[in-house]
């Protein structure tokens, strides 16, 4: 299955940064993490999700694995906020030019803050968003976190 370049791949070219695609097919609608995670045969733990979320002035990007949930507290302490939710689906593609279950944390409109999930420091490869429904990029997790400046930090939920 040939998968027409992203904006995510063409940033990941340009700085040569190795990367696999990995696709998926999505006509059945199941476009959840879990449901990707079984679909790209890859461990929950190393395949992780996009999440965006805002203070009163601020947006912040963070890539938790997908069988967590992002602790909101936890978020806004490595944020140095106060308090920050979640953004609405809707308003996602106005600020990040990606729509859900396609959000990639590389090649948004702005470069906003953004945090991945501790655990990550310690795999080789951790799987996101490759910019579009039905792709999958697998990369090293400190040239994720290097490309889009991100900073490692307590995101989640403890189970």
């Amino acid at each position: 299955m040939s998968v027409s370049k992203t904006n995510a791949m063409r940033i990941l070219d340009g700085q040569h940064i190795h990367y696999n695609v990995l696709s998926y097919d999505h006509q059945d609608g199941k476009i959840d993490g879990m449901n990707v995670a079984e679909k790209i045969q890859r461990a929950p733990e190393s395949v992780f999700k996009t999440l965006v979320a805002h203070s009163k002035q601020h947006l912040f990007v963070f890539v938790i694995p997908v069988h967590k949930e992002l602790d909101l507290k936890k978020a806004a302490k490595s944020a140095g906020e106060k308090k920050i939710e979640m953004l609405p689906v809707k308003e996602l593609q106005k600020h990040t030019g990606y729509i859900r279950g396609g959000c990639s944390p590389i090649g948004m409109k702005k470069l906003y803050p953004t945090y991945i999930d501790q655990p990550a420091v310690e795999l080789e490869t951790i799987v996101v968003s490759g910019g579009k429904i039905g792709t999958q990029l697998e990369l090293n997790p400190h040239d994720l976190a290097e490309i889009i400046q991100a900073q490692f930090a307590d995101l989640t939920h403890t189970t």
